[in-house]
C-alpha cells in the first residue's frame, strides 16, 4: 500500500507555482535547488520529497552552493525574529559569553579562509559541538569543505522539508 501525502504535502503540491517557490527557498535559498523540487511535483510521500532534495543538492554547482549558504546565518547568532533560526540553533540558548566569542572569532577565520559561512546542521548540538565541529572543519581543504557544506546542507534541507511535509513550515 501506498502511503498517501500528508496534509503538509497534499498543500504543498497543490500550491501554485509562486506560493511553492517562496515554501522551497524558506528551506533552501538556492534558486536551482527550488526549480528542480518545482519541476517534480506533485510528491506522493515524504521520501519522493527527501529523494528530489538529495538529488538537486548533489548537482549544486559552487555557486548554487553560494547561494544557498546565503541563507544561514552564522552559527551563534541566530537571524533575530527568525523563528527557523533559533530553533536550529537551540543549543546556542544557554552558551556563555565566552563561547559566544570563541564561535565569533571561529566564524570569522572560517569566512576568510572559505569565503562563506560555517554551515552545520545544528538542530540538536550544543554550542560546544558546533564549536569543536569548526575547530575540526577550519582547516580542511576548500574542496573537502564544500563536500562537507553539502553534505550538511542535505541534513538541514530534510529537516525543514519534514517540516513543510507536516504542515508547520512556517514556526
Amino acid at each position: 500500500m501506498t502511503p498517501s501525502p500528508t496534509p503538509g504535502l497534499t498543500r504543498f503540491n497543490a500550491a501554485d507555482e509562486a506560493a511553492a517557490r517562496a515554501d522551497l527557498l524558506e528551506v533552501c535559498a538556492s534558486t536551482s535547488w527550488a526549480a528542480k523540487l518545482l519541476a517534480r511535483r506533485p510528491y506522493g510521500d515524504a521520501a519522493g520529497l527527501f529523494a528530489a532534495s538529495d538529488s538537486a543538492t548533489a548537482e549544486l554547482t559552487a555557486a548554487d552552493l553560494a547561494e544557498a549558504m546565503a541563507g544561514h546565518p552564522p552559527i551563534g547568532r541566530p537571524k533575530p525574529g527568525d523563528p527557523t533560526s533559533a530553533r536550529e540553533q537551540g543549543g546556542m540558548a544557554g552558551a556563555s559569553e565566552e563561547l559566544r566569542g570563541e564561535l565569533l572569532e571561529l566564524n570569522l577565520a572560517y569566512q576568510d579562509r572559505f569565503g562563506h559561512v560555517f554551515l552545520i546542521c545544528a538542530t540538536g548540538l550544543t554550542g560546544e559541538q558546533m564549536r569543536d565541529a569548526l575547530r575540526g572543519r577550519i582547516d580542511n581543504t576548500p574542496e573537502r569543505e564544500r563536500e562537507n557544506v553539502r553534505t550538511e546542507l542535505v541534513k538541514i534541507n530534510r529537516i525543514r522539508l519534514t517540516r513543510l511535509a507536516e504542515g508547520d513550515a512556517h514556526s
